[in-house]
C-alpha cells in the first residue's frame, strides 16, 4: 500500500512544525558534511594502503645487513 500525496503532505508539515525549518537546514548541512568526509576517509584509506606497501618495501631493505656494509 503506497502512501498518498496527502498523506505525505500531512507528514512533511507536521515534521516542519515540531522541528522548525532551520533546525531541518541545519541537520541537512551537518549530513551533507558527514558524506562528505566519509567519502574522503574512503579515498584517503585507498591511497594510505598503497603508501603502507611501499614504507614496507623500504623497511625490508633496510633491514638487510649485507646492504648496509
Amino acid at each position: 500500500m503506497m502512501p498518498s500525496l496527502t498523506q505525505i503532505a500531512v507528514v512533511v508539515i507536521i515534521i516542519v512544525l515540531l522541528f522548525g525549518r532551520g533546525k531541518i537546514s541545519s541537520l541537512m548541512g551537518d549530513l551533507a558534511k558527514g558524506i562528505k568526509s566519509f567519502k574522503k576517509g574512503m579515498a584517503s584509506d585507498a591511497t594510505d594502503e598503497s603508501e603502507t606497501k611501499n614504507i614496507s618495501e623500504d623497511n625490508k631493505d633496510s633491514n638487510n645487513p649485507s646492504d648496509k656494509e
